[in-house]
């Protein structure tokens, strides 16, 4: 069966879901779905994205993910390839963790019911899955949600936003749509853990499982004249996406350049694995999914198999220098023109 495109575009939403290797756990242990939640807000800050609702099950993640850049493929290229990568160093394991493609489900968010419908399929996992129970606290009972975070600003990351979904509900993010919040999904659990066929128990459900979309009809045929156009400019997800980041990144760099009181003059004297080089090269590692070689290039840094040392150093700096000049690229904000 031929792979479905990927739509691309920003301002897109999609409900993104990835199962283990052969159906095999992805997250063994509460360190595991930290790691991930790590990776996840750095993933967030390199791409724009903004997390509307999570849960980690054990073999499986679902997102509900907004692109503010046509960016997922990138992203998620980057999120699972980097937690892959610290799972397996981990458990001292090697090859795939993921299988082979996640599934990105566009979502309509405009209007309609539809970005509800996927939020709460997403929240309502542990209940389907039985991990929970109303006895225990329903959906409270289980941590590694967005749930949770939902109930409780100050738990909250700065990735994950939550007015969409309060809007919803026709409330705001205060505390008394907290509580109309915690009250829907309450009903909602007691909906779920009381039929025999859980993951029936929204008729929107089966779309959720088994499309490519969810939305209206006018949404389908926004999605399908954007196929058309993806069919005929193939550059559509790929070299386009690739010019974005690219553009991006090359913000990222002027702008560590000018923190840094360095000029491109300067930059071409400096040994290719000198401080100031390793400190841009790391912010735009940290702000950017572009792919080491760029940045090697850029920065006139050699082999880009070689980056990663350079960027681990200041991951790892103490010294003061290092240390203060990296804690003061973490801190910008602004990198647009």
């Amino acid at each position: 069966m031929p792979r479905g495109p990927r739509i691309e575009y920003a301002g897109a939403v999609y409900h993104v879901m990835c199962r283990g290797d052969r159906g095999e756990d992805v997250f063994s242990d509460a360190d595991d779905r930290r790691c991930f939640l790590a990776t996840l807000a750095a993933a967030c800050l390199r791409t724009g994205w903004r997390v509307h609702a999570y849960v980690l099950m054990d073999n499986h993640y679902h997102l509900l993910l907004e692109t503010p850049e046509p960016n997922l493929v990138a992203g998620m290229r980057w999120l699972q390839g980097t937690y892959t990568q610290r799972y397996n160093r981990r458990h001292a394991l090697g090859g795939h963790l993921f299988q082979g493609r996640y599934k990105a489900l566009l979502v309509e968010a405009g209007v309609g019911e539809y970005f509800a419908v996927v939020s709460d399929y997403i929240h309502l996992n542990p209940a389907r899955a039985r991990y929970v129970n109303a006895d225990q606290g329903g959906l409270g009972g289980y941590p590694w949600s967005s749930y949770p975070a939902f109930l409780a600003p100050a738990r909250r990351p700065g990735w994950l936003t939550v007015d969409r979904t309060f809007e919803c509900l026709g409330v705001s993010d205060h505390a008394r749509g907290r509580r109309v919040f915690r009250e829907h999904l309450r009903m909602r659990v007691e909906e779920v853990l009381a039929s025999d066929r859980p993951w029936q128990a929204d008729r929107h459900w089966a779309r959720i499982r088994r499309g490519w979309y969810i939305g209206s009809p006018t949404f389908k045929e926004y999605l399908l004249e954007r196929i058309e156009l993806q069919g005929k400019r193939q550059s559509f997800s790929g070299e386009a996406v690739q010019e974005h980041d690219e553009r991006d990144a090359e913000r990222v760099v002027r702008v560590g350049l000018a923190h840094l009181g360095l000029s491109e003059e300067t930059l071409r004297t400096l040994p290719k694995g000198a401080d100031e080089k390793a400190l841009v090269a790391w912010l735009v590692r940290r702000r950017t999914a572009v792919p080491n070689a760029w940045i090697a290039h850029r920065l006139r840094m050699g082999r880009a198999d070689c980056l990663s040392l350079y960027t681990r150093r200041i991951d790892a700096a103490t010294d003061r220098v290092r240390a203060k000049a990296r804690d003061r690229l973490a801190r910008i904000t602004r990198f647009r023109d």
